[in-house]
């Protein structure tokens, strides 16, 4: 029997087995990935930023542990020599009705303890010369890194200590008991006395397989992305982000520079047809058919119209989508942008058709569910290890054991 075993073989499920032997160092640990390659999802298909914080709700996980989880991601980079920028963002407005939410946006770095810096229009041109704006926030402690290399080093450490990593290993259902819980997989059954579901993607439909029923579901929506030329990458010293909407559960399209020097632009968000679905080709009807037959998701696409058909026009306009990169960089024309891959963000959407705007965790009985985990969640990664660790309800002789 294993002491524990994590479900998903990405950036949450490995910094989680990470964190378990820091607390644990003599456990018996497994982590199950149902691909042959590790951080192959959300992690794999990552933009690459260590965000600061200055979106999220103070006082939520996610503007707590994006905080946190930008000083010990840095950390971690720097002590295992992985290459990572930290080279500050700019969110800019571009019309005079994004001025008050900017001002917003500022109030709301303040409460979540960042060291942040209002911008004029002509202090915007001394960060980044080609943006068009009338006034910005600098975010000075953003970053860029690959967080699949960071996947990587954490899956290091956890096979240093001991722990196993069954690739090609896919969890289809879990059973929890008095002393453990039994695993089903595509290879076998297991069992292990706690199991930590971060499946990400299918987390929700693994926390549904081992008896736990939420009033939320999975609901991906595909992140669409273009590139720049080689040539036009100067456009873009860094990071530069539009005022968010307050009424839109994404941040709109931006520009990321990497850190192989890359430039992303984008992301536009549209739903995609398939939990894993990266090219607007790919569907699955099963998994669609449960999406449109979610009253949840209904509720949530009556709120948004208006925006969902800007991101649908976007979608198969590259004209359209150049359009809202020119508010940003009035200088990018269409023959710049190169299509880019696509990620898939796994956003939970509740019954009544809200987003699921935090981190949402659940403890079961033998079992803990990470069933909302959305951007910023690499930059959190390490500090939702830590939270998913504290939560074990450990009884105190298995703890002496662990620990012996």
């Amino acid at each position: 029997m294993y002491d524990f075993a994590v479900v998903g073989g990405g950036i949450v499920g490995l910094s989680t087995g990470m964190a378990l032997y820091k607390r644990f160092p003599n456990a018996k640990i497994v982590i199950f990935e149902k691909e042959n390659i590790l951080a192959f999802h959300q992690t794999g298909h990552n933009s690459g930023v260590i965000h600061s914080g200055i979106y999220y709700k103070p006082g939520s996980y996610k503007a707590r542990f994006a905080r946190q989880g930008n000083k010990s991601m840095t950390e971690f980079c720097a002590e295992h020599n992985i290459m990572h920028d930290i080279c500050g963002k700019v969110i800019v407005a571009t019309k005079e009705e994004e001025l008050p939410l900017l001002e917003d946006l500022y109030e709301r770095g303040i409460q979540n303890e960042l060291l942040i810096e209002k911008l004029t229009r002509e202090q915007i041109k001394e960060v980044e010369p080609h943006v068009n704006c009338l006034a910005a926030i600098r975010v000075p402690t953003a970053g860029i890194v690959n967080y699949r290399e960071v996947s990587e080093k954490f899956a290091e450490i956890i096979q240093e200590q001991g722990g196993e990593i069954r690739l090609g290993t896919k969890v289809e259902k879990m059973v929890e008991q008095d002393d453990g819980v039994t695993i089903e997989t595509s290879k076998g059954t297991e069992k292990a006395r706690i199991a930590i579901n971060c499946g990400g993607l299918q987390s929700d439909e693994i926390a549904k397989a081992t008896g736990y029923l939420t009033d939320m579901k999975i609901v991906p929506f595909r992140g669409e992305y273009f590139k720049l030329k080689p040539e036009k990458r100067y456009l873009v010293k860094n990071l530069i982000y539009p005022v968010p909407d307050p009424n839109f559960p994404f941040l709109g399209v931006h520009f990321t520079r990497m850190i192989d020097g890359e430039v992303d632009a984008g992301p536009n968000a549209v739903l995609s047809f398939k939990r894993e679905g990266y090219k607007k080709t790919d569907l699955n009807v099963k998994e669609l058919m449960e999406v449109l037959t979610y009253g949840g998701f209904w509720k949530l696409a009556r709120k948004f119209v208006k925006e969902g058909i800007g991101e649908y026009s976007r979608s198969f306009s590259k004209s359209r989508f150049t359009a809202s990169l020119q508010e940003l960089i009035p200088e990018i024309q269409e023959d710049d942008l190169i299509v880019a891959p696509a990620g898939v963000r796994a956003q939970a959407v509740r019954d009544d058709g809200t987003i699921v705007d935090d981190f949402q965790i659940i403890t079961g009985k033998k079992t803990i569910h990470v069933c909302n985990a959305p951007s910023p969640a690499a930059t959190a990664s390490i500090e939702i290890g830590k939270e998913i660790v504290n939560r074990i309800p450990v009884q105190e002789h298995l703890t002496d054991q662990l620990h012996s």
